[in-house]
């Protein structure tokens, strides 16, 4: 089965040549390569995000297998929604998914459930690939859409992906797609984004939630963030730091109604 783009040629661009182009003309002169065990990336379209995705995945040692965890903003599918097998059209060529990788979450989850309907239309996944195919050459990759759901729920799916990739957690890079903060004031979104990345940097699922909930912060992937977080922990974490921030007022200029990107790594 060939998953289609749905945003090729409006988020990125379709053409193989114009989307190296952008993705060139965004990537830092000089980069120090890091090793990670996972990153938080934005998936809005290049033209805004890409500056901060970019720079985020440049910054680090590439993977083969990539488990990319998005949130649903479709609503269709299930509630952890995983593409179990075929293969992810982008510009530069196919994607597979990783067929033993998947068939091990599923194995080792009473929650995850396979369901390609979740990400027959859904952006925020798609958005991450060419970036990371630019960077790391052909991969293999698991695609995870995840509804909002509660804490336990979160941290239950989340220590069900560290039991089963336990044993190769050095070979995989976990990704969550999310953007911060959505259409305020400039100020206000900075405020905001700030109080939510003090809460990944410090690796604390729980204070994220809160955050969000206590100051109305629209975090789209919360839910993919909160899972990662807590998994990558399982998995041996034990710092973070952010690669880069802006919004996409740095990129148009008007500040008045902005949206937040952050990129992350975790290792």
């Amino acid at each position: 089965m060939v998953r289609e783009p749905v945003v090729s040629g409006q988020f990125y661009p379709a053409q193989q040549q114009q989307l190296r182009r952008i993705i060139e003309s965004l990537t830092p002169k000089k980069s120090t390569k890091e090793g990670a065990l996972g990153i938080i990336l934005p998936h809005a379209g290049y033209v805004y995000s890409g500056k901060v995705a970019i720079t985020t995945v440049s910054s680090i040692l590439p993977k083969k297998r990539i488990v990319i965890l998005g949130p649903n903003h479709t609503g269709f599918g299930k509630d952890f929604a995983l593409s179990a097998k075929g293969t992810w059209k982008i510009p530069f060529g196919n994607v597979d998914i990783d067929t033993d990788l998947s068939s091990a979450l599923l194995k080792n989850s009473d929650i995850i459930q396979e369901d390609p309907l979740a990400h027959k239309f859904e952006h925020s996944i798609e958005v991450e690939l060419p970036i990371l195919y630019h960077f790391f050459g052909e991969f293999q990759f698991v695609p995870l859409a995840c509804q909002a759901s509660t804490l336990d729920r979160y941290r239950k799916v989340a220590l069900q992906i560290a039991e089963a990739t336990k044993l190769i957690k050095n070979e995989i890079l976990f990704v969550a797609s999310s953007d911060l903060t959505h259409y305020e004031p400039d100020s206000t979104a900075r405020k905001k984004d700030r109080d939510a990345l003090e809460s990944i940097v410090s690796l604390d699922e729980e204070g994220l939630l809160e955050r969000v909930s206590r100051q109305n912060i629209t975090m789209c992937g919360v839910a993919p963030v909160a899972v990662l977080i807590r998994c990558l922990k399982e998995l041996g974490a034990r710092k973070s730091h952010v690669a880069l921030y802006e919004t996409s007022g740095d990129t148009s200029g008007d500040y008045s109604s902005v949206v937040g990107y952050a990129g992350v790594v975790i290792s």
